[in-house]
């Protein structure tokens, strides 16, 4: 099989990268990736030359910017408009759904109340008009076993006194990258269509999560500034996903547990 993995220069896209038992083609935007092609999502004839070049039998679309309308939710569009055929798994995120105490099943309408989780959500209803035998997976905060992940970067700074908190009210489901990008490539090569859950089983605030980094790391978690923040509790339940996967996605206490 041939691969297309946008986003390659990211967290998850070099763990697809990494793993991934096909012929993989890197897309990356600006930071070059050995082997790979340049890819802006943003314009349409762009991403249609690129695709129509590379000929891929799979896409998995991992590409986003938070900030930027115009590749999360136009460029995934561009992508699936493009694929022309080839089997798509699309990357989403759990900002697709608002605060609640309950988890969101892989049935529930999204429910955005931040412009990242616009974005995504305007992505996820246009690719399952266009491609209704694509799969939407959503996921949650990633973290890495390396050291590279956003949220082990921060712990870092923060322990070393950089400014900053972590909030106590900032509710999520992390997963291991290794994790979601095994359960991706299952779901490219399965019958799966349509949403699909890839969250961690355990809620862990921002700041819980912070000190079992920390304390993996060697570090002291309680000199982890904390302060509880807006409250945010979005958590995925992604049980009905997991009961068709060989891949088990674990809990923060067992992949960041030290040696």
């Amino acid at each position: 099989m041939r691969l297309l993995v946008t986003g390659a220069a990211g967290l998850l896209g070099r763990e697809l990268l990494r793993t991934a038992q096909h012929d993989v083609v890197p897309a990356y935007h600006s930071q070059t990736v050995p082997g790979g092609v340049q890819l802006d999502v943003r314009h349409r004839d762009h991403v249609r030359a690129v695709i129509r070049d590379v000929r891929p039998d799979a896409i998995i679309h991992t590409a986003y910017k938070q900030d930027d309308w115009a590749t999360t939710a136009e460029g995934a569009v561009n992508v699936a408009l493009a694929a022309d055929g080839a089997r798509l798994v699309f990357v989403s995120s759990d900002a697709v759904f608002g605060s609640r105490a309950a988890a969101f099943g892989e049935d529930e309408p999204p429910c955005p109340t931040t412009p990242y989780g616009a974005a995504k959500a305007a992505a996820e209803t246009t690719i399952r008009t266009i491609r209704p035998d694509a799969v939407i997976a959503r996921t949650s905060i990633i973290v890495g076993s390396d050291g590279n992940s956003g949220e082990e970067q921060r712990v870092r700074r923060l322990a070393a006194g950089e400014p900053g908190t972590f909030f106590t009210g900032n509710i999520r489901r992390p997963v291991h990258v290794g994790d979601l990008a095994s359960a991706l490539l299952e779901l490219l090569t399965s019958d799966a269509e349509g949403i699909a859950h890839l969250a961690g089983p355990d809620a862990l605030s921002r700041h819980q999560l912070g000190c079992l980094i920390a304390t993996r790391d060697g570090l002291d978690p309680d000199a982890l500034p904390s302060t509880p923040g807006d409250p945010s509790d979005i958590q995925l339940d992604s049980r009905r996903t997991q009961a068709l996967l060989r891949t088990r996605l674990r809990a923060p206490s067992e992949f960041l547990s030290r040696p």
